[in-house]
């Protein structure tokens, strides 16, 4: 038992630093907007993550598991990779790809270890980072224009207050719902071939909740007022943009990256709501970090192989 413990230790790490991570893209520009508070924020989406993981990430885990086979030593220290490089993402309070982490550390581990790699579905998960910010950014447009149609017609600012901050905590537990569902995979899915898809769906979701509850304050407040100047409305309408492109891969079982969604969600909206301020200098800095991702996560992985190689131990 402690010895599977101490293998499970760096996907703990990884759920909690993708938790830490990730929250601010479901709740972020409304918190940062003050339409809902912080801390009812993280208690309702801790919640909502360990629902989606447990009752709908299990797709999301037998793509995960067809990538490569994996050995338990190896599943750990790609994980390790992967957590390492979110984990400073994360300091830098830059909003990153957990999928394009955990899939970097095991290309990178298994091009070192000389193990084959499932090219096809890396593919699909890579062709997966295009479709993500497209498809946030073409709801968060659509959704935009379409919605303040009939909000504009809600004469009284009250009863306007009312219904946003209801339609974005209704919205937010959807997010966390689809982020669970999703992104469990990134967290355990590499072990699930060892401790079973149920078990895997329930620490991931877990250890993911954690890190909203712990460590979220700082990247949350870095997506919801860095990237464009967002009114309530706005807020509203990225988190549900968000939400449903994040859920509509959960059910396709792709992990993707909620921070592609929601980043693509704000620069949707915001075009849509003619907001010239877009800072660009931002966005310039979340894509140069995705491009980033794999490649750290992946060098990383090849480090530790070789290190682990100098002791004589071989994968």
């Amino acid at each position: 038992m402690i010895v599977i413990i101490l293998y499970l230790l760096p996907a703990l790490f990884f759920g909690w630093s993708l938790g830490a991570n990730d929250a601010a893209n479901v709740f972020g520009p409304p918190v940062a907007s003050k339409l809902v508070k912080y801390k009812n924020a993280v208690l309702l989406s801790a919640l909502f993550i360990i629902l989606g993981a447990v009752l709908q990430g299990k797709n999301g885990m037998e793509t995960m598991k067809e990538v490569s086979s994996y050995s338990l030593l190896s599943s750990s220290l790609s994980v390790l990779s992967a957590a390492l490089t979110m984990t400073i993402m994360t300091y830098l309070k830059v909003p990153v790809s957990s999928s394009q982490a955990i899939v970097g550390a095991i290309i990178g581990m298994n091009l070192s270890t000389n193990n084959a790699v499932n090219w096809s579905v890396i593919s699909k998960l890579v062709l997966a980072w295009v479709g993500t910010p497209l498809g946030g950014l073409a709801i968060g447009f659509v959704s935009y224009k379409f919605s303040i149609i009939y909000f504009k017609k809600i004469k009284s600012p009250l009863n306007q207050d009312k219904i946003l901050k209801i339609l974005a905590i209704t919205f937010g537990c959807y997010g966390s719902y689809a982020l669970g569902a999703n992104n469990v995979a990134n967290i355990t899915g590499v072990f699930a071939n060892h401790f079973g898809t149920t078990a895997c769906t329930i620490i991931g979701g877990f250890a993911i909740a954690v890190g909203v509850l712990t460590y979220s304050k700082r990247v949350m407040y870095s997506v919801g007022k860095e990237i464009a100047n967002l009114d309530y409305f706005s807020s509203t309408m990225v988190i549900f943009a968000e939400s449903l492109t994040v859920w509509i891969y959960a059910l396709l079982g792709i992990p993707v990256s909620t921070s592609q969604a929601v980043v693509g969600a704000v620069l949707g909206t915001s075009i849509a709501a003619g907001n010239a301020q877009i800072r660009t200098k931002q966005v310039f800095k979340i894509v140069i970090a995705w491009v980033n991702t794999p490649i750290s996560a992946g060098l990383i992985a090849i480090a530790f192989t070789l290190i682990f190689k100098l002791f004589g131990i071989y994968f």
